[in-house]
Formats: C-alpha cells, sequence, structure tokens
C-alpha cells in the first residue's frame, strides 16, 4: 500500500504536523523537530511531547509513515574538526528529538567536503558520525537521502551511499531516501520505462532496496544531470508524470513515506489525489 503525503509545517508546535497533513488528504508527512535554519532550539517540552503524541493518534498516523528531516547547517563530513564536531552534536540532538516524539527515523543529506579533502575522506567523517550518532540514541534509523550533487555535496552516486551503509556499524538502524529530482538531475534516467527499471535495478544492486526507507516525489526544473537542486510541481518539470505513476503502481515501494516537497504547497492536496488516482486496480 502505498502511504502519500508532503512536508508539512510545525509552525505553531510540533503538533500541528500531523493535523497540517490530515488537512491535505495525507497518509504520509515530513516534517522538522525545530527552525531547520538554527543550530539549537529549545528543548522539547513534556506538553509538547504529549500533544504531538496526541495529535499523531487522533489524526490516524503511525510513526512508520512519518519522516522527519533534518537541519539545513548540518554537515556531518566538514573538512575541518570544530565544524563537523558541532554539525555531530547537531545531528545527534535531532535524533534525540525524534526518539522522544515517538519517531523511528531521520532523514539527512549525507554531507559536503567543500572542496577542502577528498570525496572519500569526507565519506570516511560521515559514517564515522553516522555510528557515533546511532551508539547515541537508540530506536532511531539514519535515513540517507541521495543529493543532486550540487557543488561539492556527496551522495548523489548510488555508490558513495553503499560506501556509507558499508561502514554503518549496525546494518537494521540505517536506511535510504529517494529523491526522484535528485535522482534525475545526478544523472539517472528515469523518463522512459526502460530506463527507470534500469536506474532501480542498478539501486538494487548497489544499495539494495531492503534499505529504502522513504521517498521524496518531486519533479525537476534542471534536466538530466545538471546537478542542480531545484524542485518542480508534478508533470510541469523535466520528469513528467509517467515516473511517478510507475513508483505509483510499483510493489517495492509500499509501506514507507513518499513524500511531496514540490515549490507550489496549495498544490499538494491536488497531487496527492492525482498520485492516488494513477493506481491500477
Amino acid at each position: 500500500m502505498k502511504q502519500v503525503g508532503a512536508h508539512v509545517s510545525i509552525a505553531g508546535g510540533v503538533a500541528n504536523a500531523p493535523v497540517n497533513a490530515r488537512a491535505i488528504g495525507a497518509r504520509a508527512f515530513a516534517m522538522f523537530t525545530k527552525n531547520q535554519r538554527q543550530w539549537r532550539s529549545k528543548p522539547l517540552t513534556s506538553r509538547e511531547i504529549d500533544d504531538f503524541h496526541a495529535a499523531m493518534a487522533r489524526e490516524g498516523f503511525s510513526p512508520d509513515v512519518v519522516l522527519p528531516h533534518d537541519g539545513y547547517l548540518i554537515n556531518l563530513g566538514h573538512p575541518e574538526d570544530d565544524p563537523r564536531q558541532k554539525s555531530l552534536e547537531a545531528f545527534i540532538d535531532e535524533m534525540e528529538r525524534c526518539r522522544l516524539l515517538g519517531l523511528n527515523r531521520l532523514n539527512f543529506h549525507p554531507g559536503s567536503h567543500l572542496r577542502q579533502i577528498a570525496p572519500e575522506t569526507c565519506l570516511d567523517r560521515i559514517a564515522a558520525a553516522i555510528n557515533q550518532a546511532l551508539e547515541k540514541v537508540p530506536g532511531v534509523t539514519a535515513v540517507i537521502e541521495n543529493t543532486a550533487g550540487q557543488g561539492s555535496n556527496l551522495g548523489h552516486t548510488f555508490e558513495q551511499i553503499a560506501y556509507l551503509i558499508d561502514r554503518v556499524e549496525d546494518k537494521s538502524r540505517i536506511g535510504v531516501c529517494l529523491d526522484t529530482c535528485h535522482t534525475f538531475v545526478s544523472g539517472y534516467e528515469l523518463r522512459d520505462r526502460e530506463s527507470f527499471e534500469q536506474t532501480m535495478t542498478t539501486f538494487d544492486r548497489v544499495v539494495g532496496f531492503r534499505y529504502l526507507r522513504g521517498m521524496h516525489l518531486n519533479d525537476s526544473k534542471p534536466d538530466l544531470g545538471e546537478r542542480v537542486d531545484r524542485h518542480h510541481s508534478l508533470g510541469q518539470g523535466r520528469l513528467g508524470l509517467e515516473p511517478f505513476r510507475w513508483i505509483m503502481n510499483d510493489p517495492r515501494f509500499d509501506n514507507i513515506p513518499m513524500v511531496l516537497e514540490t515549490i507550489d504547497e496549495t498544490l499538494w492536496p491536488e497531487e496527492i489525489r492525482m498520485l492516488y488516482g494513477m493506481v491500477i486496480p
């Protein structure tokens, strides 16, 4: 069964996320657990945690359909020790916030070498940070999001993601989120059925569908291989609608949160209905 939703706002408190998701007809959702553009936020209060749990139950969402996203400032592969440590501490805090909210995964961008160290060295720093975070916080899976490969960001090839997974000690708590826009602009063709299947076969061979813990469903403003991270509304970008139709009818994508991050949130209810309308009975 497909679980489709969108990345919803937590304005006014984290308990509003399930409410906002239900209001657009979502069966899954993504959220930040704090301001994504700040290093630190006030700790979650007991009241905030209880209100979130109550909202989840009231709106009918389980933790398995929620894909929280960490903050934008974090770079676990930072080439300098002090900024990397600051990122690690922030990442651990994000994982702990998920644990307190009863959520079982945290989606994150791997990191960037900033053109100061070799990509492999940066990947080793990221893997070490993941291991440290998993050791500190129980019960939360670290979910690597594939990137567009913009600038010096890593994680844009399946091989780089596999490299990280290979170096994570607890394989039961590492996963992957595939972003359709990022996949496409990093060079993996999705627009015809043969290429779509070839890309997914490559993903399964290099990484493994057993690690798939979520998806971001986005059309793309840039073209194939341009390595620029700019999302578009479904059917309005370079991908078109067919890849999403194939995804919605592919059992390999069942029972994971599938989240819209398309650019016009007023279209989210329509896009969710459209995606479910693609399912062939």
